[in-house]
């Protein structure tokens, strides 16, 4: 199993080497790790991983080849009480409806009386709670809870979206950065991303320039005569916001086609995260996004107007986080998103938003025709064909 380990992170473009691998080894032979898988993946993460860029990659490996293995630590009574995975047993708990049965459960009507009502269940629950239609608790029918539904709740303590209704998620969610190095499904992507040029040259004069040699070689009765120019250099400067987490986990290998393509396409290349919409403040890295978040305000105050803006995000949430305060999935915004995009469409006049879902798709969302509106209908699909319209809207 561990050689196999080793193989597919080389293959995965992990430069793991023999000796890391035999470190690896040498410590699991003296117990470092114990039986936790925990441990051991972070033995292994520290023994075989030399640059954090690669820390994706080598998470989506360990999760391939070690899936469904568990801790063997606790009494035999305990390991044979776990033989069967967590994961099928929890799934049994989840409530999973007809739609007629859907359509006869009734929402709460309204983010006002939604709040007030969780706020009520908090202080009279007093333990934990499964099924049903009022308590906060697993598989039922209450707007409260997790594993079951409701046409407009509270998601607590839900691995991931089900049935996406959910108006608000009360949950600490583990989001990962972009890989900016994946080699690209198709070169397509950066021809539509050159429709975006303004060349000028700049800097030292360092590449040579041939037809000005010629001339001034041919003025100086045939002595060579060596002219040199500043090299060529797209001049565009681009703000990349990408939305991650949550539903856009179904776009993640687009997204990354995109983003290393927009690497490689732009010198002047700034990004940041948020999740679903734009609020208060971004962040650089996922991994440390809840201790290093950045003001959008200090956002707008260091990049000047010049600076084209472009959105990544499939504009699927609830409309409150984007109508009302505190309507965030993880923190309680005091300006409701929509406030925050309008200051940052007031900067950035050349501003688009590309959306991976399918455009035929759109309409049946609130919460993505919102978005639309205040893009001045600037959303394009991330296809070819959308993002060649939306470099051509960006140049214009």
């Amino acid at each position: 199993m561990f050689t196999h380990f080793f193989f597919e992170l080389r293959k995965a473009g992990v430069p793991v080497s023999l000796t890391e691998y035999l470190t690896l080894m040498e410590a699991m032979k003296r117990g470092v790790a114990g039986h936790s898988v925990e441990a051991f993946y972070y033995l292994s993460r520290s023994c075989l991983v030399k640059d954090e860029r690669n820390i994706d990659r080598f998470d989506r490996v360990f999760g391939h080849v070690f899936q469904g293995i568990g801790d063997l630590e606790g009494t035999a009574g305990e390991v044979a009480a776990r033989d069967l995975p967590e994961e099928w047993l929890r799934k049994l708990a989840e409530r999973f409806l007809t739609k007629e049965e859907k359509a006869q459960v009734q929402a709460l009507g309204g983010w006002d009386r939604l709040m007030k009502t969780l706020a009520q269940r908090l202080a009279e629950q007093k333990g934990r709670h499964q099924g049903g239609s009022k308590w906060i608790g697993t598989a039922g029918t209450s707007p409260f809870g997790a594993y079951g539904y409701n046409p407009e709740g509270v998601r607590i303590g839900q691995a991931e979206s089900r049935h996406r209704r959910a108006v608000k998620v009360w949950d600490k969610r583990e989001f990962r950065n972009l890989d900016d190095r994946v080699e690209l499904g198709t070169r397509n992507i950066k021809v539509a991303l050159r429709r975006l040029r303004q060349f000028a040259r700049t800097g030292a004069a360092r590449e040579l320039d041939l037809p000005g040699t010629i001339r001034a070689t041919a003025g100086n009765a045939g002595w060579l005569d060596l002219k040199m120019v500043p090299e060529r250099h797209n001049t565009v400067k681009v703000l990349l916001f990408l939305d991650v987490g949550g539903s856009m986990d179904d776009h993640i290998r687009l997204v990354e086609e995109l983003f290393s393509a927009a690497r490689g396409a732009f010198k002047h290349l700034e990004h940041y995260y948020f999740h679903n919409c734009l609020y208060e403040s971004v962040w650089r890295d996922n991994r440390r996004r809840f201790d290093e978040r950045i003001s959008t305000v200090e956002v707008l105050n260091t990049y000047p107007p010049d600076y084209k803006l472009v959105f990544v995000g499939d504009a699927a949430m609830s409309p409150y986080e984007i109508a009302y305060p505190g309507g965030s999935v993880e923190h309680w915004n005091e300006e409701p998103g929509q406030a925050w995009m309008q200051r940052v469409l007031a900067v950035y006049r050349k501003a688009v938003w590309l959306n991976p879902v399918p455009e035929a798709q759109w309409p049946y969302t609130e919460s993505t025709r919102m978005l639309h509106r205040l893009m001045d209908g600037r959303m394009y699909p991330l296809t070819l064909e959308g993002l060649d319209a939306a470099m051509r809207e960006l140049a214009r």
